[in-house]
């Protein structure tokens, strides 16, 4: 009688375990990658009327000239606007513009605008990271109702998505380094004043075991980012750093630790998320919105609404190089420096789950088909009203080659104000070889702090 109940429980088990994973698509359907669809997914062919070109696999781009860091400061120095969409004319453009760019027309007639370029699809990846994603494709499944994974390693997640968390994480995975680290990288704030104001500067370093070369999806332990930062400026809180980990398991999605000068120790930070206000930015933004999206994604239900053509900020080297005075106007990123192209995007709308809590009732995402990277957010109050949203700044690595993303710049629609999270402007980016495992401790940002 035992042994059937411990059988019958067994094989309970194994049922709720594979109604709880999500399966993978077929292995037909994963044919498709490298044929009608590119290998990160984007659809290889063009538009209709040619304005988005065909995928060919390369960036086009002479990673020779003049760069910040290993960031080229204009790949495409010669190109010159298609066309500008101010608010004079946005009536005209409305069908490729996002609510939140058409708010900010709105609100700023007089100083912002949409400098629309040429295409170029760069959103490419080394050839381990297009075989990684061809075995991800069929391999790789969501568990916990979306908020985990399993399965997958080293690529895209969710190439084919069928859904809208599989798109998400695709972002949360996308394509990066196996380490970068940032020296002197700011977060900004321009108040309703029009002025502009340093919240922290921060050296930074970022490592991606999802991406590590030698890995495997056996051996990974599912933290996929780690980063690690100390404030410099200003003085009042130079001295500071954290240290976060970040993990596809829901039931430890962030461990983070901060060490605070005044206080002489680390704590555990287990606020470093969601909507709590970014004390590295001042309170100006939240913690998830610092890069589009970041951390864990338990507190909304995704929905895939489809595929769309949009103006969206894309190759964006020349803002993300310039100086403070070149790449900052008084309510806005300066528009002469920001490239916008039109691309193919997914929207995924995200709505607060039941039984869960966040400051912002609904968000509208824009993900990039070729990149997954998020590239404008929107999001809107209880009342359905647009309240914020967010342009994110993605820049060519050649060298890698990739598409990069470190800024976003969240606008406050209600409080006037926009800060940017992560700038990099009169900072230095570079590719670095990994650091070792204890670099990312609480233990070791604390041995850091007493020195």
């Amino acid at each position: 009688m035992h042994k059937k109940t411990a059988l019958w429980a067994a094989l309970a088990a194994v049922l709720m375990g594979a109604q709880g994973a999500q399966a993978a698509v077929s292995a037909d359907e994963a044919a498709a990658l490298g044929k009608t669809l590119n290998p990160l997914g984007g659809e290889m062919a063009g538009n209709a009327d040619g304005s988005i070109p065909a995928w060919t696999g390369t960036q086009g781009v002479d990673g020779s000239g003049a760069k910040v860091g290993d960031i080229p400061a204009k790949p495409f120095a010669n190109e010159k606007p298609l066309v500008q969409i101010t608010a004079q004319n946005m009536a005209q453009y409305a069908d490729k513009l996002s609510e939140g760019t058409q708010a900010l027309l709105k609100k700023y007639p007089d100083s912002f605008r949409v400098d629309v370029y040429p295409t170029h699809r760069t959103g490419v990846a080394p050839q381990y990271v297009y075989d990684n994603t061809a075995k991800n494709a069929t391999q790789c499944q969501t568990k916990d109702d979306g908020k985990s994974l399993q399965g997958c390693y080293g690529g895209i997640p969710f190439p084919i998505p069928k859904s809208g968390v599989e798109v998400v994480w695709n972002h949360l995975l996308r394509v990066e380094n196996e380490a970068t680290d940032v020296a002197s990288f700011k977060n900004i704030v321009l108040t309703a004043d029009g002025s502009r104001t340093l919240a922290t500067m921060n050296d930074q370093a970022n490592q991606y075991p999802y991406y590590y070369k030698d890995g495997s999806a056996d051996s990974w332990s599912g933290e996929y980012f780690l980063q690690r930062f100390a404030t410099i400026a200003p003085p009042f809180k130079a001295g500071e750093s954290l240290v976060f980990r970040d993990s596809i398991d829901v039931k430890q999605s962030r461990q983070a630790w901060q060490y605070l000068v005044g206080q002489r120790r680390v704590r555990r930070a287990p606020t470093v998320a969601y909507d709590t206000p970014d004390f590295v930015a001042s309170g100006a933004n939240y913690f998830d919105e610092v890069m589009g999206l970041m951390g864990h994604i338990d507190r909304f239900d995704w929905k895939l609404v489809g595929k769309k053509e949009l103006y969206v900020p894309y190759n964006a080297n020349e803002v993300v190089t310039a100086s403070l005075d070149e790449a900052y106007g008084k309510h806005h990123l300066n528009p002469d420096k920001v490239r916008w192209e039109l691309h193919r995007v997914w929207e995924v709308e995200a709505t607060v789950a039941s039984g869960k809590r966040h400051a912002v009732a609904k968000r509208k995402y824009y993900f990039d088909e070729d990149s997954w990277m998020a590239l404008l957010m929107d999001g809107y109050d209880s009342e359905g009203k647009l309240w914020r949203t967010t342009q994110i700044t993605p820049f060519v690595l050649p060298s890698t080659p990739m598409l990069g993303l470190k800024p976003a710049h969240i606008f406050n629609l209600q409080a006037n104000t926009m800060s940017t999270t992560q700038s990099l402007n009169e900072a230095t980016f570079k590719v670095v070889e990994r650091k070792p495992e204890m670099h990312w401790t609480g233990d070791a940002v604390a041995a850091d702090g007493v020195r």
